[in-house]
């Protein structure tokens, strides 16, 4: 079946029956579909074909301390690995269009993988992130939100025979419960992560220490900014994340004012996409900082705002994501499972944004996009501008002088001048006197005798200015250097695998790097061009000391003295 068709179909009403969670919605919402829609069967086949993959990480010794459970892709059996299978098993054997429908051998796996768990469950009731994190909250909390899910759902598909899982399930969640109450966290989005496994369990085994404890995390109030930004930044890891368990409380403990928040960062995410579906990430705090990244880990949220607020955009957005990386929602399956109300059909597409200029100076970000180009401005970031067309991508810009070993440019504003965008960044390099008679150490220790205790002289200075304009099609970037002569300067384009040059030359001692002294150079990925001119080249140092590091992509280098100005257009 082609899915690009069957994505947009309804899903057949043969009868209508209540879902879970109810409440949250509108009235007219309260019934939905009892007929699987053709997305989600198919999601349901993508997840066997997944279970199976799992096979060769299993631990199949029965001498084996962790027999049953499963093995990480470095070989260290671990909870995560093992909670993956169990969760992929659940959506198996619970519905009926999976091969492994109420399968008596993957309901013995089940039970194998969960005595293996509870092995490596400490007596508080936490598990290890085997990479960093040891008697872990917050881990415990990501795996507890979803292993309740899988009980909820093998509950509710009444096959046969699942006593024996869904009691051990039990015992593990209970035992994690204890840790929940009392374990603290590392970062901001622990808190709402603990919240909703602490929520999940409450309405299976309601416990006011749970809910107190949620009260209790929720009292520091939600860590949104006016652009609608949480506080890590983090587009295609975190934010998403806290978007769902804020979801998952505000359905639970019947707190619909958490709702806000979410509704205001998916608004905002509406502006964060690039034009071929991928997701700025270039302000993140966390680890998908510069990553490359799809909307899939939204699609949950955006399905249930766009169907409880009859909303065309978040409906835009769920077929965007389904467009682009339907594949991964696999990953979400167990939201589908467990709530049918979410397979109701979706409410009319109302257009996304696509042609703006839109500033979040809270994330230090300004985003101008025109249609099937992108650009985005960063402050606080070495590499300060991408550029996006189509799947040609310019993934950034940097610029650096050997200007006293901190020469990298990044500038902590961007300030709007009318029409333009500017970034700046001031620098001295100075070099330093004797040390007055009194402030002189006895014993010579340098440690006694600060820099910051001698006067200054010969001060050099560097000021680095940058000015983005719109224009014809695309941007001009203005970069001006100056206070110190004949200062060495390099440039960098930094684009993304998978193209192909025009207008630029090999550097020649260096792989992937490029010198530009052309009018105007390309760089082509399948049908998408990114075109960039004119070039300078003055000297062939490109790695200048006290510069970042190469990037590892094919680099185009810029190169000239101070003072320096060039100005460059990207269309």
């Amino acid at each position: 079946m082609n899915r690009r068709k069957f994505v947009t179909l309804g899903a057949t009403s043969v009868c209508m029956m209540p879902f879970l969670g109810a409440a949250a919605f509108r009235k007219e919402q309260y019934a939905a579909p009892a007929v699987k829609p053709a997305w989600l069967v198919e999601l349901i086949r993508f997840n066997d074909e997944e279970l199976k993959n799992l096979r060769q990480y299993k631990i199949t010794d029965t001498a084996h301390r962790f027999y049953g459970g499963y093995l990480s892709g470095v070989e260290i059996p671990n909870p995560h690995s093992t909670c993956a299978f169990i969760n992929k098993a659940a959506e198996a054997v619970a519905s009926q269009e999976s091969e492994y429908y109420q399968s008596a051998a993957i309901l013995k796996d089940m039970e194998l993988a969960l005595g293996s768990l509870l092995k490596m469950q400490h007596a508080d009731g936490t598990i290890d992130l085997m990479d960093t994190n040891f008697h872990s909250t917050p881990d415990t909390a990501f795996m507890v939100k979803r292993l309740v899910q899988s009980y909820n759902i093998l509950q509710a598909s009444g096959i046969k025979d699942t006593a024996a899982v869904l009691s051990l399930l039990q015992q593990f969640l209970q035992r994690a419960g204890e840790a929940l109450i009392v374990g603290g966290i590392h970062t901001p989005n622990h808190r709402w992560v603990v919240s909703a496994a602490l929520t999940k369990l409450n309405e299976k085994w309601p416990d006011p220490r749970y809910v107190n404890r949620v009260n209790q995390w929720l009292a520091e109030h939600i860590d949104l900014d006016p652009d609608g930004q949480y506080t890590e930044k983090s587009t295609y890891g975190y934010s998403a994340v806290i978007d769902r368990v804020l979801i998952t409380v505000s359905k639970g403990l019947h707190k619909p004012e958490l709702l806000d928040a979410v509704r205001k960062n998916l608004r905002m995410m509406h502006y964060y996409l690039h034009p071929n579906g991928e997701v700025v990430t270039e302000a993140s705090n966390r680890q998908d900082k510069g990553q490359i990244g799809t909307m899939e880990n939204y699609y949950y949220a955006c399905r249930y705002f766009s169907l409880l607020d009859n909303d065309g955009e978040m409906a835009a957005m769920c077929r965007l994501i389904e467009k682009t990386s339907f594949r991964k929602l696999t990953d979400s399956l167990s939201y589908f499972l467990e709530d049918p109300s979410l397979w109701k059909e979706l409410p009319a597409t109302k257009p996304l944004p696509v042609s703006y200029v839109k500033s979040f100076p809270y994330s230090g970000v300004v985003r101008i996009r025109r249609n099937e180009w992108d650009t985005t401005i960063l402050s606080n970031n070495p590499g300060w501008l991408t550029f996006h067309k189509g799947n040609a991508v310019l993934q950034g810009m940097r610029i650096a002088a050997s200007f006293f070993g901190k020469g990298q440019f990044q500038s902590d504003t961007i300030t709007q001048k009318g029409k333009t965008w500017v970034l700046t960044r001031k620098l001295e390099g100075p070099y330093f006197q004797p040390l007055p008679a009194d402030k002189i150490a006895p014993d010579g220790d340098m440690a006694k005798m600060p820099k910051s205790a001698r006067k200054q002289s010969e001060v050099q200075c560097l000021e680095t200015t940058v000015t983005i304009t719109e224009a014809n099609q695309g941007i001009a970037v203005e970069i001006e250097m100056k206070g110190t002569d004949n200062v060495p300067v390099s440039m960098e384009l930094i684009f993304r695998r998978g193209g192909q040059f025009t207008g630029v030359q090999p550097h020649g001692s260096k792989a992937d790097a490029y010198l530009f002294n052309d009018l105007q150079g390309t760089y082509t990925v399948g049908k998408d061009t990114i075109r960039f001119g004119p070039g300078k080249k003055e000297h062939k140092g490109i790695q200048l000391r006290g510069a970042l590091p190469a990037v590892d992509a094919p680099t185009v280098y810029l190169t000239g003295f101070t003072p320096f100005k060039h100005t460059i257009q990207l269309s």
